[in-house]
């Protein structure tokens, strides 16, 4: 019995500082999650603006821009996965690799091929053990996203879009990551980066008239200057609404580890209680039966 109560104590001890540690973590993310919110809130106003710029002079020039031209023939799609470098944080991760896979296998289907991109050492690891070759890998940049990745990331998309899938590079470019929509629920999102979609403009064209457009020095050469900033802010916004998402997984699942070594702690007290009792009922039991032997003996 003393060796049971001692291994319900070690039980109990173990699941209380399990606690502690959860419980710190899940104050952590949830400090983090209000400065990775105000990231996105900020960025939010640029990348619209950005994109509306680009699909005014989609859709008001005549130019035939690579950028915005839907290619005759798709051989390779890229598939840039945003994921985290640090786990802890539930299904985060194996939500989004399982959606950039299904959308792998959904562009085999249309006899196109999957180029991954993958951003964060959960997706790296999990690529690399499946030994799935992959065109490009960031790391150490998943919990605040700096611009600057987002330049690095976005420039080698741009020059594979430019080389085009004939000579090895792709022909359209795919985003997959966790869209932050409350504390509680982050889903995987798939945007199609470029060819750019132009939706914006037609949405709004029923609502206003457009006034006659003149770019200067051209429509071109706008396209040309205005387009990468356009995969650069989409990108970084991808970035921060998984930083943002991620932080959001972890405090929902720390507060599922605290909640859970809560109820340990109450299902070991209540065990090593009960064990405690059935000790002292066995030395009760075992005085009483020791003097009734010697009242015997008498």
């Amino acid at each position: 019995m003393g060796a049971q109560l001692r291994v319900y104590k070690q039980k109990i001890s173990s699941a209380q500082t399990t606690k502690k540690i959860t419980k710190a973590m899940e104050l952590i993310a949830a400090s983090r999650i209000q400065k990775a919110m105000a990231r996105v809130r900020a960025s939010n106003p640029f990348a619209r603006a950005v994109t509306r710029a680009v699909s005014a002079v989609a859709t008001h020039s005549n130019v035939q821009h690579p950028l915005t031209t839907e290619r005759e023939e798709i051989r390779r799609s890229a598939v840039v996965v945003f994921g985290s470098d640090r786990g802890l944080a539930g299904a985060f991760n194996s939500q989004v690799i399982r959606e950039a896979l299904e959308l792998g296998q959904l562009l085999r289907s249309e006899g196109r091929e999957p180029v991954y991109y993958l951003v964060g050492r959960k997706p790296v690891g999990f690529f690399q053990f499946r030994r799935i070759e992959t065109a490009g890998e960031w790391i150490g940049d998943t919990d605040t996203p700096q611009f600057s990745t987002a330049e690095e990331i976005a420039g080698a998309l741009l020059e594979a879009y430019e080389l085009g899938g004939t000579d090895g590079g792709v022909d359209e470019i795919h985003l997959v990551y966790n869209r932050f929509v409350s504390m509680m629920t982050q889903t995987p999102e798939t945007v199609r980066l470029l060819p750019l979609e132009v939706v914006e403009a037609e949405d709004e064209a029923s609502s206003q008239i457009y006034p006659l457009y003149e770019f200067e020095p051209g429509p071109e050469t706008v396209l040309d200057a205005l387009l990468p900033v356009y995969v650069q802010s989409r990108v970084f916004n991808a970035l921060l609404q998984s930083s943002a998402a991620k932080q959001a997984a972890t405090q929902k699942a720390m507060k599922s580890a605290s909640d859970n070594a809560d109820k340990l702690i109450t299902d070991y007290t209540r065990l090593r209680n009960n064990a405690r009792q059935a000790e002292i009922t066995q030395q009760i039991a075992e005085i009483v039966g020791g003097a009734d032997a010697l009242a015997s003996g008498k």
